[in-house]
């Protein structure tokens, strides 16, 4: 697996969670892998051994020199050791959103490497490539590396987590890093009038996935392709929806240590002490205990739906409802965080920031979890939300309209303020009836989402991939 992240070492979102929880998972199936990602500034390397001195990149009369280090992991973890593209503040860029501008070197050195690593440490069946900084892989297997021996019979998988990140850069940066001028076509690496890495994936790997399968037929279309869709429907006999897993070691209220209290859907009665806790720990007040506590924990963004929150706000207040949120994002949904916190103090209460026990804690301790997105590729909070008896209000979009059913949360079509309002609405009403919702919660708690149903779909279909050569 070759991926700009995986958990516990290096993180953003979702796409961490799954590389670093799907090769546990296959090897129940007899599969072996690896991971293969940047070493980071943040990454430490003292529990880190040294595996390959001096695996050098040539992109022309560039020269870039790394070094493999294995991390301490439950299954082989290789380190691209490059300090001049890697030992820097942040993964994609400076605080602020701004990427570096040299990503496309930073990224095909680290698919070159990788390449190495399976070259020198861990032959491989299957390069399983993840996201547009490991777009480059099934590019220079078609290519560069066409008629090496060591890769002859090796398969590429292209997972999309999310269309709307593609690598986009300027025509120049092909021949920076090493491909050929010729892929600059529609049916290649072209997009209009600049190159695009995800599509080296999306063009040149042998096999492609997604992670949900509703986000699978949704970016076959012109609303949710990113200007994409046509390319995916040329391949939409080669694409498949793999819904993500949930690691329930760690996400679950039977074993989760970040809480004050621990419950089942046996014995619910640690929830409300999570629900105290939680609302002492925002600053709200007591007496909120019995009404309903709507939790966020998102990026920030208009993807994620920040613009209909700021939409439902008055809502959830007139309903006698409260709301706590956790997250970071982009300035101007920062902003409309921080303001709606002062226009509703008592009721209202924000923390900007990653905070990992928080999310825990709000997941346990709210009632309900919102989340309203534009589009989904999978979403794992509202998994996370249906094992802590946390009632999702959700958009049918993508994976959340795979894992969210009439009975354990509330689904809305339109993206529209009006529709999640009303869905708002529906749930604090179904809230006042105490045993129909606790009938609701047991039932999301005791649904399965864990990474065996999905782990064992993909080692189906590097199986597949493999007889096909």
């Amino acid at each position: 697996m070759i991926s700009s992240e995986a958990a516990p070492f290096a993180k953003t979102g979702g796409l961490a969670d799954v590389v670093g929880a799907l090769p546990s998972a296959l090897a129940d199936f007899g599969d072996e892998a690896a991971v293969v990602l940047p070493r980071y500034r943040s990454i430490d390397l003292k529990s880190a051994r040294r595996v390959w001195d001096k695996l050098y990149v040539h992109f022309g009369p560039r020269i870039f020199e790394t070094n493999i280090y294995q991390a301490a992991a439950p299954f082989p973890v290789y380190l691209v050791d490059c300090p001049p593209l890697f030992d820097r503040p942040g993964l994609y860029g400076e605080s602020g959103g701004m990427d570096f501008p040299d990503n496309h070197l930073r990224f095909a050195v680290f698919a070159r490497a990788a390449l190495g690593v399976a070259r020198h440490l861990f032959r491989a069946d299957v390069f399983h490539c993840h996201d547009w900084q490991a777009g480059l892989v099934p590019a220079y297997l078609r290519t560069t590396f066409s008629t090496d021996p060591t890769f002859l019979g090796c398969r590429t998988l292209f997972t999309i987590h999310n269309l709307g990140y593609q690598g986009l850069f300027p025509k120049s940066a092909l021949a920076e890093v090493g491909l050929d001028a010729g892929l600059i076509r529609p049916d290649g690496m072209e997009f209009y009038g600049r190159v695009s890495f995800i599509k080296g994936g999306i063009a040149y790997a042998d096999a492609l996935s997604t992670v949900s399968p509703t986000y699978a037929r949704e970016i076959q279309t012109p609303e949710y392709g990113f200007g994409l869709d046509g390319s995916l429907r040329a391949r939409s006999a080669d694409l498949s929806g793999i819904l993500n897993g949930v690691d329930y070691r760690e996400w679950s209220p039977e074993v989760d240590a970040h809480l004050p209290a621990r419950y089942s859907a046996a014995d619910l009665s640690g929830k409300a002490v999570c629900k105290r806790q939680l609302l002492a720990e925002f600053g709200l007040p007591e007496n909120a205990i019995g009404r309903p506590l709507f939790g966020i924990v998102s990026r920030f963004t208009r993807q994620k739906g920040a613009d209909l929150i700021a939409e439902a706000i008055g809502e959830i207040v007139a309903l006698d409802g409260y709301l706590v949120a956790l997250g970071t994002g982009e300035p101007e949904y920062e902003d409309f965080f921080r303001r709606i916190q002062g226009e509703f103090p008592g009721r209202v209460a924000v923390r900007i920031g990653f905070d990992n026990g928080l999310a825990h804690r709000i997941e346990a301790g709210a009632d309900l979890f919102l989340m309203p997105s534009a589009y989904e590729p999978c979403g794992l909070n509202q998994i996370y939300s249906l094992r802590y008896g946390t009632v999702p209000v959700v958009r049918a979009t993508g994976g959340l309209d795979d894992t969210i059913e009439e009975g354990t949360g509330f689904k809305f079509a339109a993206y529209s303020g009006e529709a999640f309002r009303d869905a708002i609405r529906a749930a604090a009403a179904a809230y006042a009836d105490r045993t129909g919702w606790e009938a609701m919660m047991r039932r999301g708690m005791d649904k399965d989402f864990s990474w065996k149903a999905s782990a064992a779909a993909y080692s189906a279909l590097y199986r597949r991939m493999v007889s096909a050569r």
